[in-house]
């Protein structure tokens, strides 16, 4: 292998770290959102309007950080919310 040398291999570090960072957070909200998702196919209004509070709470922190873009977010949060209304239109 090629000496890169210290700075590209602390560079190389870092962005190790920041990936695996970054791909937790994107799956804390993928994994939050699909846990909305199935409370509100089972119609189960109350816990799903904490898990949705949660989930907004996630996108709002993975924007806030840039681990996904403003618009990004503000679409996730949108479809989600429609479909959680759906659910409260229908009681």
């Amino acid at each position: 292998m090629i000496n890169k040398g210290k700075s590209a291999e602390k560079r190389h570090r870092q962005s190790e770290e920041r990936r695996k960072r970054n791909k937790a957070v994107k799956s804390a909200v993928r994994t939050s959102a699909k846990k909305v998702v199935h409370l509100v196919q089972k119609k189960e209004t109350a816990e799903a309007e904490t898990a949705l509070k949660d989930m907004i709470k996630k996108i709002d922190t993975a924007a806030g950080k840039g681990v996904i873009k403003k618009n990004a977010a503000a679409r996730k949060k949108s479809r989600i919310q429609r479909l959680f209304n759906t659910l409260k239109a229908a009681q």
